[in-house]
């Protein structure tokens, strides 16, 4: 039995080809009497088409990525390299005439720049919209179609954009922790995860970066290519590149890493599995990564005003003559619903009952298989008495440059941002007392609508006399949507001091029959307004 052949490299060879004359399209000399040579050939991964003055040191050469062969004749032809200047535009950087002596010739010239040209397609030697590689996305099989095209389409409009630009707090963090780390960019390559608008590649590029790749998947790609084209002394530098970053192909290893792949509390979107993917796929190693380490905060909190709106929301559905309809019977549904939406707004931190704890996310160690199930132990210490109303979350992340280390948060109190904070309401509270320790589990599961289900139980423990047998005193558990948020951006309330309430002998449950209980909620939270 023979051998089987060699696999096929699917390299192609450098070829030349012999030119009657080349005429330079933007001059006005006419075209040159002595032969000219055009090669093919690779160099660095890209695939370029060089024409060669015979008798002179004068060429062109072109990416064969970007550029395109018109035929005038059996022996001519205009060979033109075009560039993307707008969303909609395109001019014509360089074009050349050539011409040929034999029609055969010319007709191989022909066929090997289809081939060529589809071999530089194939690579993404200049990546103008991205490469696109072999097999099923990655991406696609694990989010929804149907959310990943409402997500792009939220990231592909100016007016969102613009959102998180005016976010003072958001842009000028990213722009101080770059320009303080200069040395961290200065003649680096930088791979800028879900570019957006473009803004961090030109902060990047504003630090000396040799190199940056914008990489983004939604339609702001071709808004970024017209925003960094219109600030030249940084468009040479930069890349923009079409396309998501577990299916495109970059053509060099990243020094650098930026990103802002954080939602509300901290993993919404899912965007940090993209993170450490482009880490593992395109970071060289010893790379930095900027935001380098995150951190999720949680703590216990009183808010009588927050509980009592949520309750009342579903009061709507205890009507028992509404037109002639009984609408009780979907009252505990609608009532379990409302509680089952994280609150997003920014709150008095003076409403924390305990001191809060976090949970550390490293994204130059996790591994993305981490982000489906995240499990966090919950223990508090009581500072105040009163009734915990449910979990109060927040994050901040860690530029850890070489020269400056600078946080970014998100903490109540702090300048507010656009995440603001997010809160977990129990649709049961706890009752503690000062010192009484409360335990409990935050449980975060992925799902394929680029968010999480959240499953919180707090539990106190027996306080006072006996409290070291242990024991549990009260617990309540509840399950919330992390994709489907009540967006309360209230500004925080001011509170003269921190909120307590006596110690009561066990819930109030908001049930059918308890309208009084909540008509006395009410009052209490009109009279302290």
């Amino acid at each position: 039995m023979e051998a089987p052949p060699p696999p096929s490299t699917n390299k192609l060879q450098q070829q030349e080809f012999t030119l009657a004359s080349v005429t330079d399209l933007t001059s006005s000399s006419s075209p040159s009497p002595s032969s000219a040579v055009a090669t093919f050939s690779c160099v660095n991964e890209v695939s370029e088409l060089r024409f060669q003055e015979s008798e002179s040191a004068h060429g062109f050469t072109f990416d064969l990525s970007s550029t395109q062969l018109f035929k005038l004749g059996p022996l001519q032809f205009i060979c033109v390299s075009d560039c993307s200047d707008s969303v909609k535009e395109t001019s014509f950087s360089r074009g050349v005439v050539i011409k040929f002596s034999d029609e055969k010739e010319s007709k191989v010239f022909s066929d090997s720049f289809e081939e060529w040209t589809k071999d530089a397609a194939r690579k993404g030697s200049s990546l103008p919209n991205g490469t696109v590689s072999d097999g099923n996305s990655k991406f696609d099989n694990k989010i929804e179609a149907a959310s990943a095209k409402m997500y792009f389409h939220y990231y592909g409009q100016l007016l969102h954009q613009q959102n998180m630009l005016q976010d003072y707090v958001r842009t000028g963090t990213y722009h101080a922790a770059v320009m303080e780390n200069r040395s961290d960019f200065s003649g680096r390559v930088v791979v800028d995860v879900g570019a957006g608008s473009g803004i961090l590649s030109m902060f990047a590029a504003l630090a000396g970066a040799k190199h940056v790749y914008a990489v983004e998947a939604s339609e702001m790609a071709d808004y970024a290519r017209k925003l960094i084209a219109g600030n030249p002394l940084l468009a040479e530098r930069i890349t923009v590149i079409k396309g998501k970053i577990e299916d495109i192909e970059l053509p060099e290893k990243a020094d650098v890493l930026i990103s802002e792949p954080m939602g509300t509390l901290l993993v919404n979107e899912r965007m940090l599995e993209t993170y450490v993917i482009a880490r593992d796929r395109f970071l060289s190693p010893n790379g930095k990564m900027f935001p380098t380490v995150g951190r999720i905060h949680m703590a216990p909190f009183s808010d009588e005003f927050l509980f009592v709106e949520m309750a009342n929301k579903a009061l709507f559905w205890q009507q028992q003559n509404y037109y002639g309809v009984d609408l009780t019977p979907l009252y505990a549904s609608a009532h379990q619903g409302y509680f089952s939406q994280p609150v997003v707004d920014a709150f008095d931190p003076r409403l924390l009952v305990a001191p809060p704890m976090f949970h550390v996310i490293d994204f130059t160690q996790m591994k993305e298989e981490q982000f489906y199930e995240i499990d966090v132990p919950l223990k508090f210490t009581a500072s105040v008495c009163g009734r915990v109303h449910g979990l109060a979350c927040w994050f901040d992340v860690l530029f850890d440059g070489s020269t400056v280390q600078r946080w970014f948060t998100t903490a109540p109190g702090a300048p507010t941002t656009h995440w603001y904070q997010i809160r977990c309401v129990l649709s049961q509270p706890i009752h503690v007392m000062a010192g009484q320790e409360l335990t409990g589990r935050l449980h975060l599961v992925a799902h394929s609508t680029q968010s999480y289900t959240i499953n919180l139980t707090l539990s106190a423990k027996m306080w006072g006399p006996g409290a070291n047998q242990g024991g549990i005193l009260q617990t309540s558990s509840c399950k919330f949507d992390l994709k489907e948020p009540y967006y309360r951006m209230s500004q925080p309330q001011v509170y003269p001091v921190a909120q307590e309430t006596p110690a009561q002998p066990q819930d109030i449950q908001i049930q059918s029959d308890d309208l009084e209980e909540i008509e006395l909620l009410q009052q209490n939270a009109n009279a302290q307004l």
